[in-house]
């Protein structure tokens, strides 16, 4: 079946570690009270868990998130996760705007990880990703991101490698208007 620009095909009969982005749609930073990124940001974390989804690095952003993860299993049920957790939020926005019927989310891409250096780079630039979108200028000082989480608890070695790491050439689709 052919796949359009508005459905993008997801592989996911392999095993792996992936780096999933996500949009609300029209890039509206729904998500900009403090309140519904920590919603977003627990839904995200519980959802995961839920499917069997361990995930290394998360950035939240009021129109936006990253996250690196693998599951446990085949990743087959990457849709139904995805999809679970933009139903939750969409529903709780809603609710607080009073608007049932409204999108909040477009589509989201994902990207099987295909070796370490890809992988460290993928950690490094979700960490980093409140720091490039000018909310703050140390990471892990950003309630919403895996930074702090990251520092605390990755092998000290890891985290070195990954916080000397270069992402200005990381090729990550982000939102904007041209996606």
């Amino acid at each position: 079946m052919p796949q359009s620009a508005h459905a993008p095909l997801h592989g996911l009969d392999e095993a792996g570690t992936f780096i999933v982005t996500a949009s609300t749609y029209h890039h509206h930073p729904y998500f900009e009270p403090p309140d519904l990124r920590t919603l977003l940001r627990d839904e995200l974390l519980g959802t995961a868990d839920l499917y069997g989804w361990c995930l290394v690095a998360w950035a939240v952003m009021p129109d936006h998130y990253h996250f690196v993860g693998a599951c446990k299993a085949r990743p087959v049920n990457l849709p139904a996760f995805i999809g679970r957790l933009h139903s939750l939020t969409a529903r709780a926005v809603n609710e607080r705007d009073g608007c049932p019927e409204r999108r909040v989310w477009s589509q989201y891409w994902d990207t099987r990880i295909t070796s370490q250096r890809s992988y460290l780079a993928r950690l490094a630039y979700v960490n980093r990703n409140p720091v490039k979108h000018g909310l703050v200028e140390v990471a892990s000082e950003y309630p919403w991101c895996s930074a702090a989480w990251f520092r605390d608890n990755a092998p000290p070695s890891l985290f070195r490698v990954v916080s000397q790491f270069k992402v200005d050439r990381v090729s990550v689709r982000e939102p904007g208007p041209t996606n």
